[in-house]
């Protein structure tokens, strides 16, 4: 093995290593801990890697497509049918619009129609990779503005097909002819009719391929028992598609997206996942690192002003698009928001078409370069606005949202003095205790099909977004006497007690909490009555020990209500020092060996009190 390409790998992992963990220190995304280190090792900073990096950024563009295998495999083919409405409209309304701003804002530079078009069409790309992972770390994906991210993503991915076939028209047909000559792909110089056959021929081949090839292999390897090669299989069916897509000019990542949809209603989904995803977020890592490294700060110490123009002047432009188009598809404005300014960067395929469309001569040398180092400062940016959207501008529209959710909200007609928010496993069980002992409560979910399930089963569940105030206040929230927030996710469920404690300040919150660490986010929000969904079930598991190993039931039951009330009172003192983890980890020691004293100290007294009922007179 190359020894340089040893040393540029060295150099990236150690950037990385080094970089994510002072940027999750420090509150910001492991996104922007990857460019940050990227810049640092780049050849305008410490100058560790410059072209000859380029074999690892080779590799590590490989992550991209493998994220988009890992989303298809989540994306089972009904939901992506479901989706179309968002793909097809959202996403071509951002494309078609934004492209149509830039085509008129390139010729007030003078530029060319063809250079206009092209560069209009490269910049109204977004970066599938920074989007999608800063969406996952904020725990956003499955919100609407991660939703309405992914399928603007997805369409213009799937435009990067078209405009690659447009772009040798645009130039001079002598480029044209020598870039054809220079591709890849075995589709070149054919008749339109047979390419677009071809192309056809080869989705298809995928999809049949995944039913009845590959779930067949999967099984036999599996039979193995063999880990190491199970991986090699899942790795092997990632870059064979790829490779495939390629070879009749589609987008590799593409045909991984369609690879993992194909596969995603297999018994193999979830072994896939867990094989490939180490790999995924090794090299997407890698591939940020490397975006942060291409950035020529010469260039913009050179050219500050416009540099910084053309940075600002796409992002608010494409931001404005998203925004309206969010809101033709009626968004709630923090989500819309969210998703403006996410999608609001030049994405990776953008270095990839402004290196075509340079090597076709539609666009100059000069221009290039420009574009190209505007392109990796704007995503460098967006994990920044991000943060800045959510810290300061977001949370003025929170009491401003009026927008509906996509599927009608329910009508309330009857109302109780308890409202359940979020009837999952959890917030379910709650409701069948309340309901078992004649209680009567309100439930609300966000969630359609569990709905749809749970009225089969019996349950009046009303669906709607239980952080609308508009939809509180219908559920009965002016009137009721107390409210269970038990939604899923620990952001939302936040928020809603954020916006019921200052719209309705009189109701008494019991809320859900996953862990000791969003119990304490709770109890910044003034809430008393927090239930941590594992304390009480890992008691019992507990106590059921005890009781197998011979211990008396009513005594087994008794420390077991005594342990969660230390527990419980430990976990208040520990509140204050869970920022500074060092001292956590002290503080929490110390607690533990104090409950466990006080425990003891109990069973002591316990003996000593049955010691004198055996034997009274002895002192």
């Amino acid at each position: 093995m190359d020894a340089n390409f040893l040393l540029q790998a060295i150099i990236f992992l150690s950037a990385g290593v080094f970089c994510v963990p002072l940027a999750k220190r420090f509150g910001l995304s492991a996104v922007l801990g990857y460019l940050i280190g990227g810049m640092l090792i780049g050849p305008y900073i410490l100058g560790l890697v410059g072209n000859e990096g380029e074999s690892v950024m080779g590799f590590a563009e490989f992550g991209v497509v493998m994220m988009l295998f890992l989303i298809g495999l989540e994306l089972e083919p009904s939901q992506f049918w479901q989706m179309r409405k968002g793909i097809f409209g959202l996403g071509s309304i951002q494309f078609f619009l934004t492209t149509i701003a830039l085509f008129y804002v390139g010729k007030l530079f003078g530029w060319q129609w063809q250079m206009s078009l092209a560069v209009a069409m490269t910049l109204s790309m977004s970066s599938t990779a920074i989007v999608l992972q800063t969406l996952k770390e904020k725990n956003l994906s499955q919100t609407a503005a991660g939703q309405a991210s992914f399928s603007v993503l997805l369409f213009q991915d799937i435009m990067v097909i078209p405009i690659l076939a447009l772009l040798p028209f645009l130039a001079n047909k002598t480029n044209a002819n020598i870039e054809a000559e220079e591709t890849h792909s075995i589709i070149k110089g054919l008749p339109a009719w047979t390419q677009a056959a071809i192309v056809l021929g080869a989705v298809n081949l995928v999809v049949l391929a995944g039913k009845f090839l590959v779930v067949p292999v999967l099984r036999i390897v599996s039979k193995t028992r063999l880990r190491e090669l199970f991986t090699a299989s899942a790795l092997l069916l990632v870059v064979a598609v790829s490779y495939l897509m390629e070879l009749v000019g589609l987008s590799s990542a593409l045909g991984a997206f369609l690879a993992g949809v194909v596969l995603a209603s297999n018994e193999f989904k979830h072994e896939l996942e867990t094989n490939i995803q180490p790999f995924k977020d090794l090299l997407l890592g890698l591939f940020f690192i490397g975006v942060g490294a291409s950035i020529n700060f010469k260039l913009l110490a050179e050219q500050p002003l416009l540099v910084s123009g053309i940075v600002f002047g796409l992002i608010i432009l494409k931001a404005v698009v998203l925004f309206i188009a969010g809101k033709v598809f009626k968004l709630k404005t923090d989500q819309n928001l969210i998703f403006s300014l996410g999608v609001a960067q030049v994405g990776e395929f953008a270095f990839v078409l402004l290196a075509f469309s340079n090597q076709l001569e539609i666009i100059d040398k000069t221009w290039s370069d420009l574009l190209m180092a505007s392109t990796a400062v704007s995503m460098t940016l967006t994990p920044i606005l991000l943060i800045l959207n959510e810290k300061f501008i977001s949370p003025k529209f929170e009491e401003k949202v009026t927008a509906k959710p996509q599927k009608e909200t329910d009508k309330i007609e009857e109302t109780h003095d308890v409202i359940i928010a979020g009837f999952g496993h959890f917030g379910s069980t709650v409701g069948r205790f309340l309901r078992a002992n004649g209680i009567k409560s309100t439930i609300l979910d966000f969630d359609p099909d569990r709905v749809d399930l749970l009225r089969k089963m019996g349950f009046k569940v009303h669906y709607g977004d239980a952080t609308r105030i508009d939809f509180l206040e219908a559920a009965g929230a002016e009137k009721a006497k107390i409210l269970i927030a038990a939604i899923d996710s620990p952001a939302i469920n936040e928020e809603l007690i954020r916006k019921v404690k200052k719209r309705f300040p009189h109701l008494h919150i019991m809320s859900r909490a996953k862990n000791r660490f969003d119990a304490y986010e709770l109890m910044d929000l003034g809430v008393n009555d927090i239930y941590r969904e594992t304390l009480y079930s890992s008691v019992k598991l507990a106590e059921d020990t005890l009781k197998f190993l011979g211990f008396n039931s009513n005594v087994v039951k008794e420390k077991g209500q005594r342990f969660i009330e230390y527990d419980e009172k430990s976990i208040r003192k520990l509140k204050a020092d869970r920022h500074n983890l060092k001292q956590y980890a002290l503080s929490a020691k110390e607690q533990m060996e104090i409950q466990e004293k006080l425990l003891q100290d109990d069973q002591l007294h316990e003996h000593n009190e049955q010691a004198k009922k055996q034997f009274p007179d002895i002192e």
